[in-house]
């Protein structure tokens, strides 16, 4: 990288190749209501209704960023730019029911499913939100702890991140996306003997192995004993809407 851009990088850390993140930024530390001390989240959608505006111009700054010069990005910052562009296209997906919806599963599991319906464009292509999980985070690069980052808009989701995410510290939002929700007991807990956590570690199963060694990384968030290698099961995946306004939990 030449002095110059070197340059840009230090005084626009938001930014790459025009692309700027921190409207998105704006919106994640206003609507974005913090539980459990960091472990959770919930989002104000009322609030980015309000916001709506500010929301579609992020999008549309996305948007056009062509896929040439997302190549030129250093991996750290295409995670970040996808993971930025799934969470936003996310709540403006919600925001088009809001506020009749209390599950992403109101748009549909087979028609209007919210997942694969191409309702977006990225690099001049219809896209849908599985295709940037699946057909390009999970395809390219090889980060399981991207799960902890893109938020599907349900309580069992990891938590909608309060800021956005940046390829230059990408690194360090990543592990602490992990350690929240490892430590989030609700979720994923060590009891009696028996390790239980999210259905995510089944459905995604291979991007964790060796899973047994992977839980081993995490034993303190998990509060599992060190060098314990207990049976594991799975918890019921909670997809109601991960509103504020439908949540107590505090």
């Amino acid at each position: 990288m030449d002095a110059r851009l070197i340059l840009i990088a230090l005084l626009f850390p938001f930014a790459s190749y025009g692309i700027d993140h921190q409207g998105w930024d704006a919106l994640l530390k206003k609507h974005v209501v913090l539980l459990d001390g960091g472990k959770a989240s919930r989002v104000d959608y009322g609030g980015m209704a309000r916001d709506r505006d500010a929301l579609r111009k992020y999008l549309d700054q996305l948007a056009s960023l062509r896929a040439m010069d997302f190549e030129k990005l250093q991996p750290p910052e295409q995670i970040a730019f996808l993971i930025n562009a799934y969470n936003a296209f996310m709540v403006e997906k919600v925001l088009t029911r809001y506020p009749d919806i209390r599950s992403v599963w109101d748009f549909g599991k087979v028609f209007g499913n919210p997942f694969r319906d191409r309702f977006f464009k990225l690099f001049g292509q219809p896209l849908s939100l599985d295709d940037i999980e699946h057909g390009t985070l999970r395809k390219n690069y090889r980060e399981p702890r991207i799960h902890y980052a893109v938020n599907c808009a349900s309580i069992g989701c990891p938590m909608l991140r309060e800021e956005a995410y940046v390829g230059e510290r990408l690194e360090q939002q990543l592990e602490e996306q992990a350690l929240r929700f490892l430590s989030d007991r609700s979720r994923n807990r060590y009891r009696d003997g028996r390790l239980e956590v999210s259905k995510i570690f089944d459905w995604y199963g291979e991007d964790f192995q060796p899973r047994e060694r992977y839980f081993q990384r995490y034993a303190a968030a998990l509060g599992m004993p060190a060098g314990a290698a207990p049976p594991i099961s799975f918890l019921d995946y909670d997809w109601s809407l991960n509103d504020s306004r439908l949540s107590s939990r505090r």
